[in-house]
């Protein structure tokens, strides 16, 4: 297959790894021309409060990917709510080969519409929001396909979704390749990784993590304001070489 054009989004208050892990994955694609997406170059500042991510392409320099990627985290609600995000989405899906989505992210791709009466999953604990929105839940899958639409779970399911989105655009044998170029060989030493698996105590203790997410939330927009102009220069200099 031709080189592909592929687009990550970045937002405030995003999960890393819901990108980072498919970024990981989607590198070692031939030809693969990837993009993180947002609303203007520069950083972004992940839901810790402590990590920084960067923008390369605005959403009008990136109009017609071939793969897009959503991320979720704490801020997927907001930018579930984003005109600006959601318009490009709408529109640039609709010359896709795969719009895909990691974790919360899914509630993005409903709340553009693409999502409306058809099968998807997302974190286990969003899973009821991801129905108001319009979707049917699949709480026991970990990729869900509907048309050109694929959703993983929670977090580290995005990079199950890379490597099957490998698989479905250039061959089963390039996603074993990258399998182990990144020596992706789960073997955890504990098994509680699905709302069925772990005891309800740690259900409970998960859902109290979850909820000090909002913190470290505010943290993060706080921080975008706070970068200096000398640090903001440093990151522009740093994106304009990988622009070029």
């Amino acid at each position: 297959m031709d080189a592909q054009q592929i687009a990550i989004v970045l937002y405030p208050g995003m999960t890393a790894l819901d990108a980072i892990g498919p970024y990981e994955v989607l590198r070692f694609v031939p030809g693969a021309q990837i993009r993180f997406v947002g609303h203007e170059p520069g950083p972004v500042i992940t839901d810790s409060g402590v990590l920084a991510v960067g923008v390369t392409h605005t959403f009008e320099e990136t109009p017609g990917p071939q793969i897009i990627v959503i991320p979720g985290g704490p801020a997927a609600t907001s930018i579930a709510a984003d005109k600006r995000v959601l318009n490009w989405l709408k529109t640039a899906h609709e010359t896709t080969i795969w719009t895909t989505s990691v974790c919360t992210g899914a509630l993005i791709l409903a709340a553009a519409g693409l999502l409306d009466g058809k099968p998807a999953t997302t974190h286990w604990a969003a899973q009821g929001a991801l129905a108001l929105l319009g979707a049917k839940p699949q709480r026991d899958q970990r990729i869900v396909l509907a048309d050109r639409i694929a959703t993983a779970a929670g977090v580290a399911a995005g990079i199950d979704l890379a490597l099957w989105l490998v698989g479905d655009t250039h061959g089963q044998e390039r996603a074993e390749i990258i399998q182990l170029d990144i020596e992706y060989d789960p073997q955890p030493p504990f098994d509680a990784g699905h709302p069925s698996k772990a005891t309800p105590a740690v259900r409970r203790k998960a859902l109290v993590d979850q909820a000090r997410l909002a913190p470290a939330l505010r943290r993060s927009e706080t921080l975008v304001t706070t970068i200096t102009g000398a640090q903001r220069a440093l990151w522009r200099s740093a994106i304009n070489r990988i622009r070029a």
